[in-house]
């Protein structure tokens, strides 16, 4: 494997390669058809669902050159000064393009005065300019900046779809990966296409250096192998504090969780595992339906763990043991102890006479 980074190697270069945007891509596509092209588009989303990618797209399909195509990062360039030079510039004939691109990533982070002055320029911008506004904060945008734009809102790609990317690219670059490892990956990767990539890479990377236990060649990565270069905790020890939940047991609890300290798991992956569990267990029992996603999302050996927990009538998971775990994923930010809140949690949880 080269040295370059693997999620600008398999970064879409055309609308047909963007994978679980298909609302925006198809929109934009009909769009350039019918020769209905805005002069300014925001795309809003979570990190790494592919706003950059797609506003590139956009502009190779309109025949913008990379000569007539500027890329700003706000947080970087977020005063009036650095609007204003954008106003100058963008009066200007494109070099060798019908257009002029401007993609301001990250545009929440301009402040009052810049928005003021990028504002002037929506309101009236030249024909030949157009302006792809991206942010991972819609919140935080002037209701006069949305306004005056196309909004499209991009999804965070389902685990599924996560899963089958990991496992795409893991075989270009011409390893075997475990389904249950790319499911793991694919948890890691926390809604981005960018994280789960780069963990796969780091994955790739550490197991490449070490062999792999049991691997040909280091060409096969395991479950086991993507646990050890991640910090993972191995599923039983998530499916034994997810069943002190359920029984209400501290011992077993406890016991979980520093299994967990002296393996070194990282905390913040631990939580994220239990909470993807008791997610599993609620759903099932509360939503029969979404039983065949689960079974996508999930390996077959966690399937079976949340179905039988979701099944027992005397099990204690409920809403409240969600909502305990988030607040426990909150506090670790912050705390001196890193298990401490999932403790508190804990604590809390089997302490609780009512659901």
């Amino acid at each position: 494997m080269s040295n370059e980074v693997l999620y600008r190697k398999y970064r879409p270069q055309k609308f047909n390669e963007v994978v679980g945007q298909d609302h925006v891509v198809d929109v934009l596509q009909a769009a350039l058809k019918n020769g209905g092209t805005a002069h300014a588009y925001l795309f809003a989303g979570s990190r790494g669902t592919g706003k950059t990618s797609v506003a590139r797209i956009f502009a190779n399909e309109i025949g913008t050159s990379q000569n007539d195509l500027y890329e700003i990062d706000a947080a970087s360039n977020r005063g009036i000064d650095d609007i204003r030079a954008i106003r100058e510039a963008v009066n200007t004939q494109p070099f060798e393009s019908p257009f002029k691109v401007y993609i301001i990533d990250e545009v929440h982070m301009l402040t009052k005065e810049a928005f003021n002055a990028l504002l002037k320029t929506l309101e009236e911008p030249p024909k030949h300019a157009i302006f792809i506004l991206a942010t991972t904060e819609l919140d935080k945008l002037p209701e006069t900046i949305i306004s005056r734009c196309q909004v499209f809102i991009f999804k965070k790609p389902t685990q599924k779809i996560l899963k089958d990317v990991a496992l795409r690219v893991a075989k270009d670059e011409g390893f075997a990966l475990e389904p249950a490892a790319a499911e793991l990956i694919a948890l890691l990767g926390d809604g981005s296409f960018r994280d789960t990539i780069g963990t796969l890479q780091k994955v790739i990377g550490g197991v490449g250096a070490s062999g792999g236990k049991g691997n040909e060649a280091g060409k096969k990565i395991s479950l086991e192998d993507t646990a050890v270069v991640t910090g993972s905790p191995r599923g039983a020890i998530v499916n034994d504090f997810v069943t002190a939940l359920a029984k209400r047991d501290f011992e077993i609890g406890l016991k979980a969780i520093q299994k967990a300290c002296d393996a070194n798991v990282e905390m913040k992956i631990y939580v994220t595992m239990i909470l993807e569990r008791v997610r599993a267990v609620l759903l099932l029992k509360m939503a029969p339906d979404m039983v065949m996603t689960l079974r996508e999302e999930l390996s077959e050996s966690d399937f079976n763990f949340a179905e039988n927990l979701a099944k027992d009538p005397a099990s204690s998971i409920a809403g409240a043991t969600i909502i305990a775990l988030l607040e426990a994923q909150q506090q670790l930010g912050y705390a001196t102890i890193a298990q401490l809140p999932l403790e508190l949690a804990l604590i809390k949880l089997v302490g609780q006479k009512d659901a």
